[in-house]
């Protein structure tokens, strides 16, 4: 049997940052080759990068969410590409702006089909939702670490809001504990 954290994969790292000052979107979208501003649509300017993939959403604020990439390592990467395509501009962005990540989403696979009815009922109302007639996971809320976990009938999982990779790796460890302690993983 696949350990189950073997199966974790990183779909989606969303983080954090500003250049600490406000920006005139209009000017940048007419310099900046590739980008997409369109305020009637969103607020935000888009400039995404091919290498790694990922795109930065650059607010009016100077605010800035990058959101797409596969790892922590692409988001540094990414907004350095676009710290240093805004610097070509000459607009001024300090050597090493923090960058907070904000959430990291991720799929693992427990490797065999759950009984998502005996899952809702072990687990305990207060930290599930089950409506299957809405959605057809089961919505597992962890405290520690603080994640939420989607779990469906397949042994498939989607796990979203970890600060840290590592995260995923302590809310399936969790979830299986927890499935064997009810008798809920054959």
């Amino acid at each position: 049997m696949t350990d189950p954290k073997d199966t974790i994969n990183i779909e989606n790292v969303v983080a954090s940052t500003g250049i600490g000052q406000e920006l005139d979107l209009q000017s940048v979208a007419m310099d900046l080759e590739g980008a997409d501003y369109d305020p009637e649509q969103f607020p935000g300017l888009v400039y995404r990068t091919q290498n790694p993939k990922s795109a930065a959403l650059i607010f009016r604020s100077g605010k800035i969410v990058c959101t797409g990439a596969k790892s922590t390592d692409d988001v540094h990467e990414s907004l350095r590409i676009v710290f240093d395509k805004l610097r070509e501009l000459q607009i001024q962005v300090n050597e090493d702006p923090e960058i907070v990540v904000q959430n990291i989403v991720t799929s693992a696979d427990l490797g065999r089909n759950l009984n998502l009815n005996a899952i809702a009922i072990g687990l305990g109302l207060e930290n599930i939702e089950y409506e299957p007639e809405q959605f057809p996971g089961l919505v597992y809320r962890l405290d520690d670490p603080e994640v939420v976990a989607l779990l469906f009938g397949s042994g498939k999982l989607v796990i979203t809001g970890g600060k840290k990779p590592v995260d995923a790796e302590h809310a399936v460890d969790k979830i299986v504990s927890r499935l064997e302690d009810l008798g809920l993983l054959e």
